[in-house]
């Protein structure tokens, strides 16, 4: 036991304090404290008190007047001026930046008011949309006007009709979930989802190019006269576990903190800007069986995998399998997210390789029978477990297997060799 406790410190120690993990972390806090801060740093670049310019040429003499005043009473990143002016004039002030824009307005009998808008910037058309809504009302103010309609009548006709979702009791004498509880539980969902496949990604790799490493370096040979291949198995495993850990929760701690921070500008503590408050306690509860049984269960995996590597550059090789079924358990929930009934998910959450992710969103998403989710996490153990005796055999003799070949053919030589080693 005490060997096991030496490999798996050495395997965590070795890793954190690896210049590959300092710079990973620190480029991901770096990155957390860049995005909640965005509007800050946007903010040293962008001068507020300086609006841009649009110029106004308004051949119907009333137009000008009714713009300023609709303006004025909202918060636009632009302002208008008359011009004097020529359209050859404005192009070129235009074209110097001395102005943003010109704004055409010539009188058309059918249709009020036609306008064209004079811009060297056609990529960036967030002017171009304001101003087509703004006198888009005005048109309708001028024909509203025109017609003698009374607005009274108009704002009644368009008041939004009352539409009220009513939760039928359920047998068990509670209620379907809320809009406002779907929609945090998606929040956590979709967060949980992309945890849980960066996880088997990075950490799963990781045991594998361990295992590879040692082999290559031929520091197995050493271990293996020292522990056993099942005990070194288990203790990478268990040992870069500890260090997504430590790494994920530094990324959460991070995360936490920024919003904690910004509290005030966000209107609410961590969990009440992302909704999270009204997210059900067993809902967090299966965010964390699931994702440390799906974690076990791929990190199994890849280290039986690895094991019948012996160059680093046969790891993607090899561990391309194991990323090509996350990778389809991650679309499934993706397409999950909005159709978590529907009989893809429904089947695919009782797959034991797909159900961390699969089973995970639906227990977030839907009233799920708890039988259900028993059957999917048993099915989810029991793979784990025969995955990891299978494992444990494989390992014990993939580790002595040395050469160029990096196939699931040598699956069944490992047995073999393990098999002798007894």
């Amino acid at each position: 036991m005490a060997k096991f406790w030496i490999v798996l410190s050495h395997t965590y120690m070795s890793r954190f304090k690896s210049k590959s993990f300092i710079i990973t972390t620190a480029i991901f806090v770096l990155f957390f404290v860049g995005m909640g801060n965005i509007d800050r740093i946007i903010g040293l670049f962008d001068n507020d008190d300086v609006l841009d310019q649009v110029a106004v040429i308004d051949e119907t003499g009333g137009i000008y007047t009714s713009l300023i005043e609709q303006y004025e009473q909202i918060d636009a990143n632009f302002e208008f001026v008359e011009y004097e002016g020529t359209l050859a004039d404005a192009e070129e002030d235009i074209l110097s930046g001395a102005i943003k824009g010109l704004l055409h307005i010539k009188p058309d009998p059918d249709n009020y008011f036609v306008v064209e808008y004079h811009t060297d910037q056609l990529i960036n058309q967030s002017i171009q949309y304001q101003l087509t809504n703004d006198l888009q009302q005005l048109k309708n103010a001028y024909a509203i006007a025109d017609q003698g309609i009374d607005y009274a009548m108009l704002e009644e006709i368009y008041q939004p009709i009352k539409f009220e979702t009513v939760a039928v009791e359920l047998a068990d004498g509670t209620t379907a979930r809320t809009a406002e509880e779907i929609g945090a539980a998606q929040g956590l969902v979709y967060v949980m989802l992309f945890i849980l496949y960066f996880a088997v990604l990075q950490y799963g790799n990781m045991i594998a190019m361990d295992i590879a490493n040692e082999k290559s370096s031929r520091v197995m040979e050493i271990l293996i006269s020292s522990s056993s291949p099942i005990s070194q198995m288990f203790a990478k495993i268990i040992g870069i576990s500890l260090l997504g850990l430590t790494q994920i929760s530094i990324f959460l701690v991070s995360g936490y903190l920024i919003i904690e921070s910004r509290a005030e500008d966000m209107n609410g503590e961590f969990f009440e800007v992302f909704g999270f408050a009204d997210v059900p306690i067993s809902t967090y509860v299966y965010a964390v069986v699931f994702f440390i049984l799906g974690y076990f269960l791929y990190a199994t995996l890849s280290a039986m995998l690895g094991s019948l590597v012996t160059r680093m550059e046969d790891v993607g090789q090899i561990m391309l399998p194991v990323t090509l079924m996350i990778v389809v358990a991650f679309m499934i929930s993706m397409f999950g997210l909005n159709m978590p009934e529907s009989s893809l998910v429904t089947v695919t959450s009782y797959i034991p390789f797909l159900s961390p992710l699969v089973m995970f969103l639906r227990v977030g998403l839907l009233d799920v029978p708890i039988w259900e989710i028993g059957l999917s996490i048993g099915l989810l153990v029991l793979t784990t477990i025969i995955l990891a005796v299978i494992g444990a055999r494989v390992y014990r003799g993939g580790v002595l297997m040395y050469g160029r070949s990096a196939s699931l053919k040598d699956f069944k030589r490992a047995l073999q060799l393990s098999k002798k080693d007894r």
